[in-house]
């Protein structure tokens, strides 16, 4: 038999948490077309994977780069650390379907530039990824926030009959247009006055699709144990799946309560449809004025629109150099996202080693100093929390990035490695992946990481960029 590639000598982790097999794989096209032992078998290219681990393409289930696919399509941030599949529109917000005129609100603004074209469908953007592909492959949910902006004439109050009669029109015709879910984020100004019935509305539509509610929720500290009862009652009412994102308990007064969380999930799960994700860092990023200030024990600014310069300083240093408070300091700073350090060490690990949880970045991959987790999470965990402290094994590690976010999120023939799956796939030294990257030097590219493949095609080679954009819409 012949085959385009032949990957031989490595160590396979299929993505399903069954042990690593020493066999070689086989890739024609843009599938994987046999597995085990193809000593007799022939190809075009055959690379040496001895003493590399050969697993599926990482998927990053929350991401926000609905416009740096467009804007920077090589995805460097991506490759360079084995994820070769994304899914954008997270947290109430995505790029489609967009109508509104005039600036942004934040944190759409946070994401979107207002100079940027504006996809009135989301026909029109997944048309425009189409015809001018990314180096990942990508999916987009639906933002309600952003259904909210097209259509609500007041945000700071709830919907009334008729503006979510027009969300609920808008909402369905995306999904049919492929959009893969509904995301909310009730956590923010656009969506904060929206009640839990016309959230439920929302999520009815998902339901009839069979796509998730996906939700950054109203609160993940003081008031999480109300946000999770809120999502689960919004799963139950609607009778649709529920997926928690960036699972957290921020601020000092909660530390501890993800026993508490957890234990909830748990209870939960056993009665309807529940997941989450989260992500292996003690900080979160989000726009400046969120509110998370006040609940750090250090916040960094990621970036100012009318201060670029100050971007990577601490908020407090800049106060202090202005001779003012922390909270007129952050005023004279907006528009402008922050890095917010707000949990505890103990908390990220007991969320991570749940084992329903699923990995994923967050990654806002704008402006000269982003959170170091939109170059570096995914070889974190298999760095620092697989290897260095041991929170769960390396096949354990993987399946959470690679068969449990495809299989949540509906996409078909990916995050394994089996005949007839896409060739999604990452070639790494286990005893030496790591974040390359850290909050002073947050873009640096992770280590360890030797190639990485996009529906078969090199796109990651030996610490660069192979030029190739071989990313499909899913």
């Amino acid at each position: 038999m012949h085959a385009d590639i032949l990957f031989r000598g490595g160590n396979i982790i299929d993505g399903t948490g069954a042990p690593r097999q020493s066999v070689d794989l086989a890739v024609t096209d843009d599938r994987i077309v046999a597995t085990g032992d193809l000593s007799r078998w022939t190809a075009g290219r055959v690379i040496d994977c001895t003493g590399r681990i050969v697993a599926p393409g990482f998927i990053d289930p929350h991401v926000h780069h609905d416009e740096v696919v467009l804007t920077d399509p090589g995805m460097d941030c991506m490759l360079s650390q084995g994820v070769t599949t994304i899914i954008n529109g997270n947290c109430g917000f995505s790029i489609a379907p967009l109508t509104a005129t005039g600036p942004l609100p934040q944190p759409l603004g946070m994401v979107l530039s207002d100079d940027m074209p504006r996809f009135a469908s989301y026909a029109a953007y997944r048309d425009r990824l189409r015809a001018d592909p990314p180096a990942v492959n990508s999916a987009c949910l639906i933002g309600h926030g952003t259904l909210r902006i097209n259509e609500v004439a007041d945000l700071d109050r709830p919907a009334d009959r008729a503006e979510t009669a027009a969300m609920v029109r808008a909402l369905d015709r995306a999904l049919s247009e492929g959009g893969i879910g509904l995301s909310t984020g009730p956590f923010y100004p656009p969506a904060r006055a929206a009640t839990t019935q016309e959230l439920i509305e929302m999520a009815r539509v998902a339901q009839a699709h069979g796509r998730l509610y996906v939700t950054h929720m109203r609160d993940e500290g003081d008031q999480v144990i109300e946000a999770l009862e809120e999502t689960f009652q919004i799963g139950r009412d609607a009778c649709c799946g529920v997926h928690v994102s960036h699972h957290k308990c921020a601020g000092l007064a909660n530390h501890g309560l993800s026993e508490t969380t957890l234990a909830m999930i748990d209870q939960a799960r056993k009665l309807q449809d529940v997941g989450l994700d989260t992500t292996p860092w003690t900080a979160s990023s989000t726009m400046l004025n969120s509110g998370r200030h006040r609940q750090a024990s250090r916040v960094i600014v990621a970036e100012s629109v009318p201060y670029p310069e100050m971007a990577g300083r601490d908020l407090s240093d800049i106060a202090a150099e202005w001779g003012t408070d922390i909270d007129s300091a952050m005023e004279r700073l907006l528009p402008a996202t922050g890095i917010f350090f707000i949990m505890d060490e103990t908390d990220v690990r007991r969320i991570l080693a749940y084992e329903h949880t699923i990995i994923c970045s967050d990654g806002i991959a704008r402006g000269s100093h982003p959170h170091p987790r939109v170059w570096g999470t995914f070889p974190r965990v298999l760095g620092h929390y697989v290897r260095d402290t041991g929170v769960f094994d390396l096949e354990t590690g993987i399946k959470r990035m690679t068969s449990m976010p495809a299989d949540r999120f509906g996409l078909q023939d990916r995050g394994r490695i089996a005949k007839g799956m896409y060739a999604d796939l990452v070639v790494f030294d286990a005893a030496s992946i790591r974040e390359g990257n850290d909050y002073t030097h947050p873009t640096r590219p992770a280590e360890g990481i030797d190639l990485v493949f996009v529906n078969g095609r090199e796109s990651w080679c030996a610490g660069g960029h192979t030029g190739a954009r071989a990313g499909a819409v899913l």
